[in-house]
């Protein structure tokens, strides 16, 4: 398992699936090539401090350790957003949360689920709209 350390890579995931838990934010996106499974992690500043944020991001870390690997799937990149519940969440529930993420079938953002569909119903085109 490798770590994603570049800025775009974790734009890209962000663009992905996501699972929500009271401690962290599971982020997900399956990639084309049959490289390693790469994980992220980031912690905001509206989380806390320095110090604070850098417990949080040792805690998800450890939570990955302590995963089994079988169940995040190959060829996929996840990111996990720490959030300030992670700081007092006990870390066998935090790892149960893990386990359940990795498990449930990930919904996707709001931008995927608008790709594709049309306008909202009830709107007019633009252009049909009478401007008086």
């Amino acid at each position: 398992m490798d770590r994603l350390r570049q800025r775009a890579d974790f734009l890209a995931v962000a663009n992905g699936a996501r699972v929500n838990s009271p401690a962290f934010v599971l982020q997900s996106r399956p990639r084309d090539d049959s490289g390693p499974i790469r994980i992220g992690f980031t912690v905001t500043k509206k989380n806390g401090n320095a110090p604070e944020r850098n417990r949080i991001r040792r805690r998800l870390r450890e939570l990955v350790k302590r995963l089994e690997p079988v169940l995040m799937q190959p060829h996929h990149d996840y990111v996990l957003v720490g959030r300030r519940d992670a700081l007092s969440r006990p870390f066998a529930t935090m790892l149960d949360d893990l386990r359940i993420a990795f498990s449930k079938p990930a919904r996707h953002t709001a931008k995927e689920q608008s790709k594709g569909r049309g306008q909202r119903p009830g709107t007019a085109p633009a252009a049909s709209r009478k401007t008086d």
